[in-house]
């Protein structure tokens, strides 16, 4: 299908609430396809349907060089159990190097491309990274889970890269 253009901090796309996919049409393979072009393309780990402009409850991730989508995910907190760990974002420059707390293990409720419901259970860096993108779809990016120093220092960082 289309790389498409990565939205960046500041577009108003990424704090919008994203809608539930009601079915699975041409429409909707188009959209993951151009995601996963798109993710090939820029070397990330995840991506969600906001990151390129579709408001639409979409995110596919990339581990081990195993890509799954996940349509109207779903997660839940198991324990609270939390780690702390680096995290970067397409949407964000790739600028890394900041420190932010998630769920240890989660358990996910979503929809595949074949129209049927999965449930599993995710930990450590599956767990984060379905996390991150989950956020996406609600309209947040992982800077709001920083503290103001480290807010600072990443904007800081984001104005050296635009400027």
């Amino acid at each position: 299908m289309a790389i498409k253009q990565v939205r960046k901090i500041g577009d108003p796309v990424l704090r919008e609430i994203s809608s539930e996919v009601e079915k699975i049409d041409r429409g909707l393979l188009d959209l993951v396809k151009d995601m996963l072009d798109t993710l090939q393309d820029e070397g990330g780990v995840g991506l969600a349907a906001p990151q390129i402009g579709i408001t639409k409850r979409v995110i596919i991730v990339r581990l081990e060089e195993k890509v799954q989508t996940y349509i109207n995910p779903e997660i839940k907190p198991m324990g609270s159990e939390m780690s702390e760990d680096d995290e970067g974002c397409l949407s964000i420059y790739s600028v890394q190097g900041f420190q932010v707390k998630r769920y240890s293990k989660i358990k996910v409720k979503a929809g595949n491309l074949k129209g049927r419901s999965v449930e599993f259970i995710a930990e450590d860096l599956f767990a984060r990274v379905l996390q991150h993108e989950v956020d996406h779809l609600n309209g947040k990016l992982f800077i709001d889970r920083l503290d103001a120093d480290s807010k600072m220092e990443l904007l800081k960082r984001v104005n050296e890269i635009t400027s």
